[in-house]
């Protein structure tokens, strides 16, 4: 027998799971998913504890970062899930209208999603989607090239969005920006891969993670929103960790901050705005020579 989520919402084509339109499915392994220090505490409903950060950094007299933070529950007994929209998009520096890329590729996916997705969970009798949640993510960041296409003219963003139902985390990226899943036993494990000339570098075994940080065209973007080429991003569904976080952010936070210090911040906060507060500290704290904007989610009763 379907169930609600089931009859709402349309599962990926085969297209899509063969990865004809750039859509990968992949999940966690078990080894991946095993955590050694605690066990994910039962809570009805399920929910997502978020919280998110933002600073213009030391060497910055603007910012040109754009975040949207939103989470919720609906429960009634039978379908009980946690939702959330999760987005951060960094305007390319040197750029005239950056600021203004990021604002408009922001808003423009959070307000797709949000009638595409959220309107159907509240809806008492919707209609079933047309598309795959990994279609409609993907739909809504060509919606915003478009906008900031219109908007921006000559400016330019990343943008890294995080749709999540459930268990089921669902990327969409392009640029820079970065998505982790961070757990409490030590691991911190990226999720995307940066569209960068330096990145491409490495995958070419040309340079080293560490020379990449330091390099002079570290800042090089490959893909972005606002090229005039079609944009072509990366989307992924992956299974939420059992116990741990989801964490989104520009690169002023991981350009400054290594993994290991990431990870002892947010093991060592209590909630995730203070993570985030803490983590916007630790980046200014290493020179802030970016802006920094970073979202941090905790998935509980899992």
């Amino acid at each position: 027998m379907k169930t609600f989520l089931d009859k709402l919402f349309k599962k990926p084509s085969q297209a899509q799971s063969t990865g004809e339109m750039n859509v990968q499915t992949t999940p966690l392994t078990e080894e991946q998913l095993k955590v050694v220090t605690q066990e994910p505490i039962p809570m009805h409903p399920q929910q997502y504890l978020a919280g998110c950060g933002q600073s213009n950094g030391l060497q910055r007299d603007h910012n040109e970062d754009a975040l949207f933070m939103m989470s919720t529950v609906v429960a009634d007994g039978k379908s009980d899930l946690p939702f959330g929209i999760f987005i951060i998009a960094d305007g390319m520096g040197g750029h005239i209208h950056g600021e203004a890329a990021s604002q408009a590729a922001a808003r423009v996916v959070a307000k797709y999603l949000i009638s595409k997705v959220y309107y159907k969970l509240i809806d008492p009798n919707p209609e079933p989607m047309d598309e795959s949640l990994q279609e409609t993510v993907e739909s809504a960041i060509r919606e915003a090239q478009k906008a900031v296409l219109r908007y921006a003219p000559g400016g330019g963003t990343t943008l890294t969005c995080a749709l999540t139902l459930g268990d089921q985390v669902t990327i969409g990226h392009i640029g820079d920006s970065r998505a982790y899943f961070v757990y409490p036993d030590g691991r911190t494990q990226r999720i995307t891969q940066d569209h960068s000339l330096v990145q491409r570098m490495v995958d070419l075994n040309e340079i080293t993670e560490e020379e990449a940080m330091s390099h002079p065209n570290r800042n090089v973007l490959l893909r972005a929103l606002g090229q005039a080429d079609p944009v072509r991003a990366d989307i992924q569904t992956h299974q939420a960790p059992r116990v741990g976080y989801l964490l989104l952010c520009s690169d002023g936070l991981w350009g400054s901050v290594p993994d290991a210090q990431i990870h002892k911040i947010i093991s060592n906060a209590p909630d995730p705005s203070l993570a985030c507060h803490k983590l916007v500290e630790a980046a200014n704290a290493a020179g802030g020579p970016d802006n920094i904007s970073v979202i941090l989610v905790n998935f509980l009763g899992q």
